[in-house]
């Protein structure tokens, strides 16, 4: 793909103000720095960021250099802005966002399209190309409408009449890439509309900044820098264009490279590094393209990944992220803003409820065989719809357990008692009527965790989610299991910290975390499928595969394991044989 891997492209963002400042002599050392340590295939040279235009023989003197050392060049736009003459003053806008309501900032908004439309043939939008103003005229326009159809409706018109006609008017041949960013959760409230800018722009880009996920404002897993693109890509196939990390917050150099492996796990086209000055000396960039290499050889051309899909509509939110917290003990996800009626199985969350119909395809998937797996969020607020259409009977009481104690019910030996104290939703359900594969209680009481029902060919399950949806991380593995199981079919990894990402080949890649536990550990590798070994595709290194009888849901039960070891910040691409 690039000139320095296979499957993708090294790319790097330069930023307005940074572009302006550029030397001939610190354009060739940043140069000769980066494709040292990373290898640089494309640059996006931005032109206009908040008070900064770059002037044209700037941007020239850039692009010319760039491209005499093979290096693709494609245009960048900010739309951030300061009060500039004749825009009305006084408007609160968080980050300088443009008003896209008032005429001076909607004619400056032309300009900037129009003038970098004239120097590059494709063009991207970091994500600030969205609106949070509330000024008088906002609200004027506004009218009666609420702020998140207003927005989206603004935007749509602002993509089409200010950004996109615009640009091809000058450059028939320029392609227009929108970047989203990394919280999906919020994109309708703020003007993003995918579902309806795919119809306007040629592609988009995803923001896959996780940082320090502990210390940082948006409590983004890390598993969102592979889940994100996977999403994009379903939501845009074939037109998602790359993934977009930064070295800011990220507290240790694997948390940084963490972002770029998820990314390029996740297939992404482009690898995005931001930003030019921040990469240039940093002991961050020293082993990427060593990893990236690593990854790069793994793949072969056109295997594509592949998971449980998890249905997040778009312009929803609830139980925000809650799908990427699954990935992170295991589970290989695979969200999608479509109803995936096809797929064996799939994952409803509260989030899935934006869809007003989704019951009623919910009762078609599973009377025709599907297995769904619901969570308490979403039962909350469609319980009284799931029992009018009779796939449950169950309803939560609006209690909570401090549960301390699990039982995995189809094992008689199954109980994991003395644990710290997490706060689950109570489940009541009718005895018999369903049947519940997990418990959890304290002192002699307890409630379902995860419930089955039948209904038609196939069966719907309703798993609990506690109050803090990270305490899922301190479960027993055991416990944890029986979702894997019923999610993944019966193909999973018992261990913690790490996620397993599978392709359509059969492969899968284990990718343990720096995270608290900075020890290696044992990953078990469960399949229902009858197997020899399973063999590490980088080494040839072959597990034998032990065959297991396990006693389950009262009945035995046949599959095949295979133990490896899983150390933090290393990746290992295996296959069942």
């Amino acid at each position: 793909m690039g000139k320095h891997y296979r499957n993708f492209k090294t790319v790097v963002y330069i930023p307005a103000e940074i572009a302006a400042g550029l030397t001939a002599e610190k354009l060739q050392y940043d140069y000769d720095f980066i494709e040292r340590y990373i290898g640089l295939d494309k640059v996006y040279l931005e032109t206009h960021r908040t008070s900064v235009d770059v002037e044209e023989s700037k941007l020239r003197m850039i692009k010319d250099f760039l491209e005499s050392k093979g290096v693709e060049v494609s245009g960048g736009i900010t739309t951030t802005i300061n009060d500039i003459e004749g825009s009305e003053p006084g408007k609160q806008r968080l980050f300088q966002t443009f008003c896209y309501t008032d005429p001076a900032m909607r004619k400056r908004l032309r300009e900037i399209s129009e003038f970098t439309a004239k120097m590059f043939d494709e063009i991207i939008l970091d994500d600030f190309y969205f609106t949070n103003c509330t000024c008088e005229r906002c609200i004027r326009e506004k009218g009666d409408r609420d702020w998140v159809t207003f927005r989206r409706e603004l935007m749509r018109e602002v993509s089409e009449e200010l950004i996109v006609k615009p640009m091809k008017a000058v450059n028939p041949k320029v392609r227009v890439v929108i970047k989203y960013p990394n919280w999906r959760e919020s994109y309708h409230f703020t003007g993003y509309v995918p579902e309806v800018q795919r119809d306007i722009f040629d592609a988009t880009y995803t923001g896959t900044e996780t940082r320090s996920t502990a210390y940082t404002d948006q409590h983004l897993p890390e598993y969102l820098s592979y889940s994100l693109v996977r999403y994009m890509e379903n939501a845009w196939p074939g037109r998602n264009g790359g993934g977009w990390f930064d070295t800011y917050q990220c507290l240790s150099i694997d948390r940084y490279l963490e972002q770029a492996y998820l990314t390029a796990f996740a297939g992404a086209k482009e690898l995005m590094h931001f930003m030019w000055r921040d990469l240039i000396d940093s002991p961050l960039v020293a082993p990427m393209g060593l990893q990236l290499s690593k990854i790069d050889a793994m793949f072969t051309d056109g295997v594509k990944p592949c998971g449980v899909p998890a249905y997040i509509p778009f312009a929803s939110s609830g139980e925000n992220h809650l799908e990427m917290r699954l990935g992170m003990f295991g589970i290989p996800m695979e969200p999608t803003p479509f109803f995936p009626a096809d797929a064996p199985r799939m994952l409803l969350t509260e989030s899935s409820l934006a869809d007003t119909d989704v019951v009623s395809k919910l009762q078609a998937y599973v009377a025709a065989g599907g297995e769904a797996v619901i969570t308490t969020g979403f039962l909350r607020e469609a319980g009284d719809a799931l029992r009018a259409a009779g796939l449950t009977e169950a309803r939560l009481t609006g209690r909570r357990y401090a549960v301390t104690r699990y039982h995995v019910t189809g094992d008689m030996a199954g109980y994991h008692e003395h644990r710290q104290p997490i706060l689950f939703p109570e489940i009541v359900h009718g005895n018999n009527a369903s049947w519940s594969l997990l418990n959890g209680g304290d002192g002699d009481l307890h409630t379902s965790l995860f419930l089955r029902s039948t209904y038609g060919k196939g069966r719907m399950y309703i798993m609990s989610i506690p109050d803090n949806d990270s305490d899922l991380y301190r479960v027993p593995q055991a416990a944890v299991d029986v979702a894997k199981r019923v999610l993944t079919g019966g193909e999973y990894g018992s261990g913690r910290d790490y996620s397993m990402f599978t392709y359509e080949d059969g492969s899968f890649i284990l990718y343990r975390y720096v995270k608290e536990d900075l020890h290696a550990d044992r990953v078990t590798i469960h399949t229902n499928r009858e197997v020899s070994a399973l063999v590490d595709v980088a080494s040839g290194r072959r597990t034998p595969a032990t065959k297991v009888v396990r006693f389950e849901d009262f009945r035995m039960r046949t599959e095949y394991v295979a133990e490896v070891f899983a150390v933090p910040g290393t990746f290992r691409q295996y296959r069942w044989e």
